[in-house]
Formats: structure tokens, sequence, C-alpha cells
């Protein structure tokens, strides 16, 4: 008879309590998935072996302070962090830090493209998941009119509505993504994907 496995929770609530089987178990089932996280950027068995190494340890050293809710998500994330960083130290190119997100079509940006292809990717995720928490008509006028590029009397033309009312729906979406974008200091201008992103 096979007995369930312990939960990430339970395996956490006994590393605190300084199990090392039970930390053990959890580096078996996610050093694999910080491994791959890792490598699907830095593309470097050794660096991103590293990555999995300081991040368990990290974990094992402070298990008394840390207060970790979903597992899985901390890894993930303390994955990325450490990408990051990793790209950032290794980094010859100049990089631009940009304050006022108004006037970023006139900033020309030299970027290095393993810190572009990480950027994109992060904002692009972070994007999606926030457009999809806009009411659908918001979505929908913000997306004809920074995806298709439509005029907003275009898109007053297609929805059979007031180009006041496309205006306010614009400006409510640019509203409520704005500031979620200010955790990014660095934005590099380099695909279609960014620059709609961003143009807001």
């Amino acid at each position: 008879m096979n007995h369930p496995q312990p939960s990430d929770e339970d395996l956490f609530a006994r590393v605190k309590r300084h199990d090392k089987k039970a930390f053990n178990l959890l580096y078996d089932r996610y050093w694999e998935v910080v491994y791959k996280k890792s490598f699907s950027y830095l593309r470097d068995t050794e660096s991103c072996m590293g990555i999995v190494n300081d991040i368990f340890v990290n974990i094992w050293e402070k298990r008394d302070v840390l207060n970790i809710i979903t597992f899985k998500n901390y890894l993930t994330s303390a994955a990325r962090y450490r990408v990051y960083n990793s790209i950032k130290a290794s980094s010859t190119s100049p990089v631009k830090y940009v304050g006022d997100y108004e006037n970023l079509d006139s900033l020309s940006i030299v970027y290095n493209n393993a810190e572009t292809d990480f950027e994109v990717s992060e904002l692009s995720s972070d994007l999606d998941k926030l457009l999809n928490e806009l009411p659908a008509r918001c979505k929908e006028i913000f997306l004809l009119s920074r995806v298709s590029q439509l005029t907003n009397a275009e898109i007053a033309d297609r929805l059979s509505i007031s180009k006041r009312a496309v205006e306010n729906q614009i400006s409510l979406a640019v509203k409520f993504l704005k500031p979620h974008f200010k955790r990014y200091p660095m934005v590099i201008l380099v695909a279609k994907l960014v620059l709609w992103h961003v143009k807001i």
C-alpha cells in the first residue's frame, strides 16, 4: 500500500524544526524545477547548478526566519532573482535606468541580449496576468489600442461607443497597469511586445 507523500507545507514545517530528512525530500522534489528555470535563461549547467545549490543552502541556513507560504512559488522567484543577478554581473553592456515612463520612445537604450530575453519574458508574463484582471471591455479596448494600433476613433466606430468612452477605458487601463511596472527599473526596448507593454 502506497503512503501519501507529505505536502510541501508539512515538509517545510519539519525543516523549520531542523529535520534534514525533510529538507532532502524538498530538495529531491524541486531541484530540477530550479535548474530548468535557470537554464532556460542562462544555458550554462555549472551556473545553474550553482543557483540550485545557493537557493537550497540559503533555505537551510535561514530556515528559522523564512516564512514560505508556497514552496514552489518561492523557489521560482528565487531562481529568477539569481538569474537576473547572474546576467547583470556578467553583462558588459552599459545600462540606462529609466525613471520617466512617459518618454520611453525618445530614449536610446543599449542592451545585452541575455538580459533582454529575461526582461521580455518577465514583462510579458506580468502583463498577461494584469490584463486578465481588467474588466473585459476595458481589456478589449486597451488591446485594440496598443496591440492592433487602432485610433480611438476607429475603436469607437468598431465597438459602437463614443470616442470619450474609449479614452476613459484606456485611461483606466493605464492607471491600473502603470504602478505594477515600477518594479522594473530597467526597461529594454527591443521588440514590439516590449514597446506596447511599456508605452502606456
